[in-house]
């Protein structure tokens, strides 16, 4: 998909989910005046992200949604979540481009669960939407995209959970790219679970208590972790100006490099992530250092 016919889709869909006639007024003519400047300075980056060392495993933390949809005076926040749907969908493209074989994304942590229950309610019915799609989707099977759910599904409606079974049924015998969405996660909940998960795999096998803690160490938990047998994420991204991580991968990502992006994750653009990589390439990575 080209920049150009990304922007379009995006106009269409702005205007049949924004309700301000001013707001979308303004956004209409600051694009008309800007574009010649983003689409020169994209194609510049394009042509520099040629050289760029480029991760192996990103993880993106999809901040903003809600805050994008208010900035624009939407009436529900759910515009913004449709839109962060569409923008996964247009960066999955970004990593197909430029060979970015892993990549998760967070999508809905265990805290969410606290928000107003019709949100969280639409929340799922949007996954299960999304998910659903991703079954047959051309672009996932043409690019060999192998996608898991990580996270606490047991806590998910079993519709949407019959749903990722699907996908992941679908795709599982794909191995060029894998995408992994974190839905009902949480970094302490992940290892917490694996942590149990090693213990339980001891007893199983006859040993005691003493016999399991005296063999644990960074190497045996890593492969109960929900990410196990994959790369470590290279770099991870968040939106929406917050600087913290929230939890995210927090075993995964001790090695990690952070870029924070003051826009939201509807407004993200290419120019956004070629920023991101390219501020990658010119990181100094210490491990340990």
């Amino acid at each position: 998909m080209t920049s150009q016919t990304s922007r379009t889709r995006t106009a269409i869909q702005l205007w049949k989910a924004d309700e301000n006639p001013l707001a979308l007024m303004f956004r209409a003519a600051s694009e008309v005046l800007t574009r010649p400047f983003y689409d020169a300075y994209e194609r510049w980056l394009e042509a520099q992200a040629a050289t760029w060392r480029r991760p192996r495993h990103i993880g993106i933390i999809m901040d903003g949604n809600r805050r994008f949809a208010r900035a624009l005076g939407a009436d529900s926040v759910a515009m913004g979540h449709e839109r962060g749907a569409d923008k996964l969908r247009e960066m999955l493209d970004w990593c197909f481009e430029h060979e970015i074989p892993v990549v998760t994304v967070w999508g809905f942590s265990l805290d969410n669960f606290s928000r107003d229950s019709a949100e969280v309610q639409q929340l799922f019915e949007l996954f299960e939407k999304k998910t659903l799609e991703m079954v047959d989707s051309p672009d996932l099977h043409d690019n060999h995209v192998r996608v898991r759910f990580i996270g606490r599904r047991d806590l998910l409606p079993q519709s949407l959970r019959n749903a990722i079974a699907k996908v992941e049924g679908s795709t599982a015998g794909y191995d060029r790219f894998v995408l992994n969405i974190a839905l009902a996660y949480g970094g302490r909940e992940e290892l917490t679970d694996a942590f149990r998960e090693y213990l339980g795999q001891q007893l199983e096998t006859g040993r005691d208590l003493r016999d399991a803690l005296d063999g644990f160490n960074p190497k045996a938990l890593e492969r109960y972790l929900y990410t196990s047998g994959q790369p470590e994420p290279d770099l991870i991204i968040r939106t929406s100006g917050e600087v913290r991580m929230s939890g995210f991968l927090m075993w995964q990502s001790a090695y990690s490099e952070y870029y924070f992006c003051d826009t939201n994750w509807p407004a993200f653009r290419k120019i956004d992530w070629l920023r991101a990589l390219r501020s990658y390439d010119e990181r100094q990575r210490r491990f340990g250092g």
